[in-house]
């Protein structure tokens, strides 16, 4: 009997910890909506704090990325696209066409260096000086907000989230290090050891274990190197590249 109440024990704390897990990712699927919904906020917050009507019009048209870009500029200016695309990690393709949208906006002002002619730098205008000092006072904010909510938490409580980030950040959802943890594809021939309407279950997108696996995996090393801000930078990036239409 005693045997039986340790294995109903060790059953029950299985349940439970499934359960807590169950939770997290409910959570974190709820936390990448947060962050969706905050780029909303952050323009309403700019929005305002502006008392220039023509700087409102603008700001409610800019995406995120062309924010980081008129930051990027203010922060370097006068400076090339590549310059641009180096120090902030954002695509030649997309720095060019969002430089062109902001030229034409009257954000930024584009000019070919007198020495080289092929050469285009970038600097802003008035209107782009306005709009990079209030995207310069909303990371202040948000730093402030960010530092405030932490302080809720203990020392001991700090150094697990800390530790809890990290983990997040090293760990391959793809390519498990648990032995315990039963890998989804078995053999040479990469055959699914789980039918597809559970996989489905699960939220196991099918396209991880076609070709692409090596090139999706290649991608998710780097954005596991990339801190919470980074994130959120490469997420509008890969929005405004590769799901956003832009007028030719």
């Amino acid at each position: 009997m005693e045997i039986d109440r340790n294995s109903a024990s060790s059953s029950e704390r299985t349940s439970r910890k499934d359960q807590w897990i169950l939770e997290l990712k409910q959570k974190v699927s709820v936390l990448q909506k947060k962050f969706q919904a905050e780029d909303d906020e952050e323009r309403q917050w700019m929005i305002q704090r502006c008392n220039q009507p023509e700087l409102i019009e603008l700001l409610r048209e800019m995406t995120v990325t062309m924010l980081h870009v008129v930051d990027a500029v203010g922060r370097l200016e006068p400076v090339n696209g590549i310059t641009i695309s180096k120090q902030f990690g954002i695509p030649k393709g997309s720095v060019s066409k969002i430089t062109k949208r902001l030229v034409d906006k009257q954000i930024l002002h584009m000019e070919n260096l007198p020495d080289n002619k092929k050469e285009i730098i970038f600097t802003l205008t008035p209107a782009g000086r306005e709009i990079f000092k209030l995207h310069g006072a909303l990371h202040e904010q948000m730093d402030l907000g960010i530092s405030l909510f932490l302080r809720r938490y203990s020392e001991d409580e700090l150094r697990f989230l800390n530790r809890s980030m990290q983990d997040t950040i090293d760990a391959s959802w793809v390519n498990f290090e648990d032995s315990e943890v039963p890998s989804l594809i078995q053999g040479e021939t990469g055959e699914l050891c789980l039918p597809e309407d559970q996989l489905k279950t699960e939220g196991v997108p099918l396209s991880v274990f076609g070709s692409e696996t090596e090139e999706i995996e290649r991608i998710l090393s780097m954005l596991r190197r990339l801190d919470s801000p980074s994130l959120k930078r490469a997420e509008a990036i890969l929005t405004d590249v590769f799901f956003t239409e832009f007028d030719e």
